[in-house]
């Protein structure tokens, strides 16, 4: 791109800021009405609730801001591009979106849209395009290069199933063929794909591992939305009332770049967690506790309703006996007066600050957006290094904290 094609760029950042979703909105409906088949590629209920629209609207924008110098959202390439390939995205499909988006700008911008615009636009695209497939390559090279690894959509067996709490049941998910999988690092995540008969549609959901590496299988934990006629509910009532042992459903290998750190370095470790957020964290827990000989401090802090929805509380009290390091700090919403181990209300890191504020410690926040920001930004007061902090927010990424 030449000088005057960057500064065009630019120039569209205000309009972005201001109607990016906009844009993002007409192009996502110009792009299915032409090519429905995408839909079986997209999670809808992110397209209902607009999640998409707007993630997409804060990326464009982020690249238009940096067009001179793209390498500094290499860390935003990386978290997208494990979520395309998590959904089997191949680079051909970048040529479908990127006719769809220009399209998009020449029609939501009228007589605005200059030819010269739309060139620029053309060329910025194509270069983001490149920068994301060959980023994305690289992830299924390493896909395929793991010990079982895999790409595409692979069948596995629902061989077990176990009810956690009220609204959350487990999984277990042993690969239909027979052959190995590929170890996780926890904190990742697997896409479920099943066929949605109210939409006429397959749909894709990304479900963390909630258990650690062990060869040879993925357990994923779901929350069950109940009474839920919204696409972001109908997968996981599908898994809850229709999807037996027995059953075969299709998954993609694992995924994500929110996983544990500083293992080998000893440093302390810190999970905080809201409501279903807990899942790629106990992954994480599980996989620190397979060394008998640990020794730096872990501290887990969840909160949900009450006891009756918290999933995993017996073996959080389990690892709690067995190992002294292991600090469980708990806060209920709706608390029981016979229910002494845990606080009233909803996380408060205030109320425990010199348990979880420690030196050198690496801090994995999960949950709602408004709860990772609550946590955040109360860690990042007390001093805590902003690099120590990690977050993964479930859906389409809308935090931006780092």
């Amino acid at each position: 791109m030449n000088e005057q094609q960057i500064a065009l760029i630019k120039a569209t950042v205000p309009i972005l800021k201001e109607n990016g979703v906009l844009l993002t909105r007409y192009f996502y409906e110009r792009m299915f009405k032409h090519n429905p088949e995408l839909k079986h590629v997209f999670n809808m209920g992110n397209q209902q609730s607009g999640k998409q629209q707007t993630a997409l609207a804060m990326a464009v924008l982020a690249y238009a801001e940096n067009i001179e110098n793209p390498g500094v959202l290499m860390g935003i390439v990386d978290h997208i591009g494990h979520k395309h390939t998590s959904l089997d995205i191949r680079p051909e499909h970048y040529q479908i979106v990127g006719n769809h988006l220009i399209s998009s700008i020449k029609e939501v911008l009228g007589d605005a849209a200059s030819e010269e615009l739309l060139e620029a636009w053309t060329l910025a695209y194509n270069q983001l395009a490149a920068i994301m497939s060959g980023h994305e390559a690289k992830i299924y090279t390493d896909k395929v290069n793991h010990p079982g690894g895999w790409t595409g959509w692979r069948p596995f067996i629902v061989k077990e199933r176990v009810k956690e709490s009220e609204e959350i049941t487990s999984f277990y998910l042993y690969p239909a063929d027979g052959g190995r999988i590929a170890s996780h690092q926890p904190g990742q995540y697997i896409s479920v794909r099943l066929f949605l008969p109210e939409l006429d549609l397959l749909q894709p959901r990304q479900y963390s591992v909630s258990n650690s590496p062990n060869g040879q299988y993925y357990r994923i934990s779901v929350k069950q939305e109940k009474g839920s006629t919204h696409p972001d509910g109908m997968i996981s009532n599908r898994l809850h009332e229709h999807v037996q042992v027995g059953d075969t459903i299709e998954l993609t290998s694992p995924s994500g770049n929110f996983v544990l750190e500083g293992k080998e370095q000893g440093k302390p470790q810190v999970f905080i967690s809201g409501g279903i957020g807990q899942t790629p964290l106990l992954a994480m827990v599980e996989d620190l506790l397979t060394d008998p000989n640990v020794e730096q401090p872990i501290v887990w802090v969840h909160g949900c309703r009450n006891e009756q929805v918290h999933a995993f509380r017996d073996r959080l009290k389990e690892i709690a006996t067995i190992n002294p390091q292991f600090q469980n700090h708990l806060f209920y919403e709706q608390l029981d007066q016979d229910c002494e181990h845990a606080r009233s209300g909803i996380v408060d890191l205030q109320k425990i600050a010199d348990k979880v504020v420690l030196e050198d410690a690496n801090y994995y926040l999960c949950g709602p957006a408004g709860f990772i920001r609550k946590q955040y930004e109360f860690l990042k007061e007390t001093g805590v290094d902003p690099s120590s902090i990690h977050f993964e927010e479930f859906g389409p990424a809308s935090l931006s904290l780092n």
